[in-house]
């Protein structure tokens, strides 16, 4: 096991301008960490440059006390398991999983134990003769994974695993993920497009977008105390919703904010760097938002309601968002397509952004009650 640090990153192709930069992330040995972030944001090829499958254009990277820059993928003590399963057909699982303990020179009582290790710890041991083909999509993912269990490396990697896998199945290896992790108490290192993934699987989560990090911390960190509207909007399904406002008072403990087309909402944030007038963003998540039509903040039209069982999802078009607003209602509630409908916020469920999308700082902790009643 090992700890993973970055101390300004960057990569560039050729003359281009940088693709990654200023990387700063210190990973303790041990650590469950998630890369997550939209397409192109540049998660993989972090991921790529800590393998060494990538140069590393500036900066300095260390795999324990170790600086690997110049380091050969095969030297760093790292194990890699890639969206493909890539397997060999012709081989059977026993086969698969030796092979880089083969071409490493180890003997057959060495190789044997650490097979027979790997399987048990991922239920495959009574598979251990059959080929590839003859497996599920989740079996097979269990192989890849128990080769990069084989090599005992000091840390995985991770890219996007379960993004082959059918729903079902990407729930029920994400349980595989966290139980693997809790055995082998080995530092990971897990790229993914789907948050649902990072929220429910890391210890810590690295938010990136367009190369860079927005913001590092847990996954309650990031949902209730977002450092900006990207992670704000990239973290949650569905995404907080967005309503736009200038700034009516502020001081150190609260803000007064006029909704555009709405009345005014109370934001508990430390609002002392505000200026009447001031452009700004209120953000809410959706099962913080209140059905409430006796005395509304925010004004809407139901566009739609999603039943998920027990419960709703309810879309309004507002002139106070520039997307529809998710208001999270209870199960057996009804609004019909067309319908006006009335929203208010607790003072304490608002984020406040300004307008270059950065959040003021709450002032009021997290609250663990339930999402309100409508």
């Amino acid at each position: 096991m090992a700890s993973v640090t970055l101390r300004n990153i960057s990569k560039r192709y050729g003359d281009s301008p940088e693709v990654m930069r200023d990387i700063q992330l210190d990973i303790a040995d041990g650590e469950f960490v998630v890369f997550v972030g939209p397409s192109g944001c540049g998660k993989s090829t972090l991921l790529r440059m800590i393998a060494g499958l990538e140069d590393i254009s500036g900066g300095d990277m260390y795999i324990g006390d170790e600086r690997v820059n110049d380091i050969p993928p095969a030297k760093r003590g790292i194990a890699m398991v890639f969206q493909s399963y890539a397997l060999y057909p012709h081989m059977s699982l026993y086969d698969n999983m030796a092979f880089g303990l083969k071409l490493a020179g180890k003997s057959k009582p060495e190789i044997d134990a650490a097979v027979q290790k790997a399987a048990k710890i991922l239920h495959i041991d009574h598979l251990l003769d059959r080929k590839p083909k003859a497996l599920s999509g989740g079996q097979r993912q269990r192989v890849a994974i128990g080769r990069a269990i084989t090599r005992e490396p000091k840390v995985f990697l991770f890219d996007e695993p379960l993004s082959n896998l059918d729903a079902a199945l990407r729930v029920k290896m994400r349980l595989e993920f966290s139980r693997l992790h809790q055995d082998l108490k080995t530092t990971m290192i897990y790229v993914t497009h789907d948050q649902v993934e990072a929220m429910t699987l890391a210890d810590k989560i690295v938010v990136l977008s367009a190369g860079r990090v927005e913001q590092v911390g847990s996954p309650q960190t990031l949902y209730h105390h977002p450092a900006n509207r990207f992670v704000a909007g990239f973290i949650g399904s569905p995404k907080m919703n967005f309503i736009d406002g200038v700034v009516v008072s502020a001081n150190a403990q609260q803000a007064t904010i006029q909704i555009h087309g709405g009345g005014l909402q109370t934001v508990c944030v430390d609002g002392s760097s505000l200026t009447n007038g001031e452009v700004v963003t209120l953000g809410v998540r959706p099962e913080y938002l209140r059905r409430d039509d006796s005395q509304p903040t925010v004004h809407g039209r139901v566009s739609t309601v999603e039943s998920l069982g027990d419960f709703s999802y309810l879309y309004a078009e507002s002139d106070s968002a520039s997307e529809p607003l998710v208001c999270r209602m209870p199960d057996g509630e009804h609004a019909a397509n067309g319908s006006p409908a009335g929203f208010s916020i607790a003072p304490h469920h608002c984020h406040l952004f300004r307008e270059d999308g950065l959040a003021l700082p709450r002032t009021q902790p997290v609250t663990r009650e339930a999402a309100p009643a409508h």
